[in-house]
C-alpha cells in the first residue's frame, strides 16, 4: 500500500477511535481514564483485567465496547462449580425428551465474537483457568474434533477483589496474558455522583447501550489497522534504551536506588516484567502515540500505558505480595522518578 494511502487509513481509523471514546464516556461517566485504556487495548489487540467493587460499571462499559465494535458479545458468570466444557458446550434435555448438545458461549458466534467477558473469573476452577488461557493466548479452542478460531476476539476478566471465600487466585501464567489490569472505580467528583443516582438516563442500562452506533470500530477489520499501527509508529535509537532500562528496574530495582519505606528491596521481587509483558507494552505506547495523533514514540507515550500494562506483571516475594495494591503503584511511580528520562 502506498505511504500516503496508509496515512489517509490510519488517520480515519484514528478519528474512528476518537468517536469511539466519546460514545462510550457518555455511557459509563467517570471512567474517561479507563476507556482511554481500553480503547488503546482494542488497537494494542490486547486482552484485559478489571479490578472492582460490585456496581462501579464494569458490564455496562464493556457491553458498550461491544456495541461499538460491531461483533457478538457473551459472558459468563464464574461460579466453583464450573467446568471448562461449560465455555464450550451445554447439554440438555429437548423438547421431544432427548438429550441434545448446543455450542457454548465461546463457540455459538463462531468468527464473529469479538468481546468475551469472564465475570468473577477467580471464583472458577484452575482448569477453567487453562482453557482461559488457551483462549486467550492462541485466539482458538478445539471441541467436537475440530479446532474453531476467534480471529477478532477480545477477552476482559473481572476479579472479584471483595469476597475471599470459594475463589481461586488467577495464575501468574494467565495473567501475564492480559495485556492490561485496570481499575474501576465509582467516579469520586459529586457532580458526576449526582448524575448516577438521579438521573433516570442512566437507570437504564438497556436504552443506553441502543444509543450507541454500532460498528463505530469495524471489528473484523481492527486486526490490520493494529498491524498497520505497530508498523508506522517509529521508537528511536534512545527510546528504546529507556524502555530497556525501565524493563530492567521491574527487575532489579535496588540497582536503579529505587526505595520504598519498609520494604527490604533486596527481597521484594520474585519476578519482574516479561518479554512478553514489555512487548505488550510497546505495543500499547504505539498505539496511544498514534491515537495522539504522532508517528514516532515518546516517553510519554509508555508512562500513559506503564503502569496498567506492567505492574500486574510484577510478582513479589509472598510477604510483600500481600500488600501488593500499597507497593506496585508506588515502585512504579519510583522507577520513574529513578530511571533518567531522555
Amino acid at each position: 500500500m502506498p505511504d500516503h494511502h496508509k496515512d489517509t487509513l490510519l488517520a480515519d481509523w484514528r478519528q474512528r477511535a476518537i468517536d469511539f471514546e466519546q460514545e462510550i464516556k457518555q455511557i459509563v461517566l467517570g471512567l474517561d481514564c479507563a476507556v482511554r485504556h481500553i480503547t488503546l487495548a482494542i488497537f494494542a489487540r490486547g486482552h484485559v483485567l478489571l479490578e472492582g467493587d460490585v456496581g462501579v460499571g464494569k458490564t455496562t462499559l464493556l457491553r458498550a465496547v461491544a456495541c461499538g465494535l460491531g461483533g457478538a458479545y457473551e459472558r459468563i458468570e464464574g461460579t466453583i462449580d464450573l467446568m471448562p466444557t461449560d465455555l464450550v458446550y451445554h447439554t440438555y434435555i429437548n423438547e421431544s425428551g432427548k438429550p441434545q448438545v448446543d455450542p457454548g458461549p465461546i463457540l455459538k458466534h463462531g468468527e464473529a465474537l469479538s468481546v468475551f467477558f469472564f465475570n468473577e473469573v477467580n471464583r472458577a476452577r484452575p482448569q477453567v483457568h487453562s482453557l482461559l488461557l488457551r483462549v486467550m493466548a492462541e485466539r482458538s479452542v478445539t471441541a467436537f474434533n475440530r479446532e474453531y478460531f476467534f480471529p477478532h476476539l477480545l477477552v476482559f476478566a473481572d476479579r472479584n477483589r471483595v469476597e475471599k471465600e470459594e475463589t481461586f487466585e488467577i495464575p501468574s501464567a494467565a495473567r501475564d496474558r492480559f495485556t492490561m489490569e485496570l481499575h474501576i472505580e465509582t467516579p469520586n467528583d459529586p457532580a458526576l455522583q449526582r448524575q448516577l443516582m438521579f438521573n433516570p438516563k442512566f437507570h437504564d442500562v438497556d436504552r443506553l447501550i441502543d444509543s450507541i452506533r454500532p460498528g463505530i470500530l469495524p471489528y473484523a477489520q481492527i486486526s490490520d489497522i493494529a498491524q498497520a499501527i505497530q508498523h508506522e509508529i517509529q521508537a528511536s535509537p534512545t527510546l528504546q534504551d529507556y524502555a530497556l532500562a525501565l524493563w530492567q528496574a521491574t527487575r532489579k530495582p535496588k540497582d536503579f536506588g529505587v526505595k520504598l519505606d519498609g520494604v527490604d528491596m533486596g527481597r521484594l521481587i520474585l519476578a519482574g516484567a516479561s518479554a512478553r509483558g514489555m512487548s505488550l507494552m510497546m505495543r500499547t505506547a504505539r498505539a496511544n502515540a498514534w491515537f495522539s495523533g504522532r508517528g514516532y514514540l515518546t516517553p510519554e507515550d509508555i508512562h500513559s500505558v506503564f503502569r496498567e500494562t506492567v505492574a500486574h506483571r510484577v510478582f513479589f516475594t509472598p510477604v510483600y505480595e500481600m500488600r501488593r495494591e500499597a507497593i506496585a503503584g508506588e515502585l512504579i511511580g519510583q522507577i520513574f522518578e529513578k530511571v533518567a528520562v531522555p
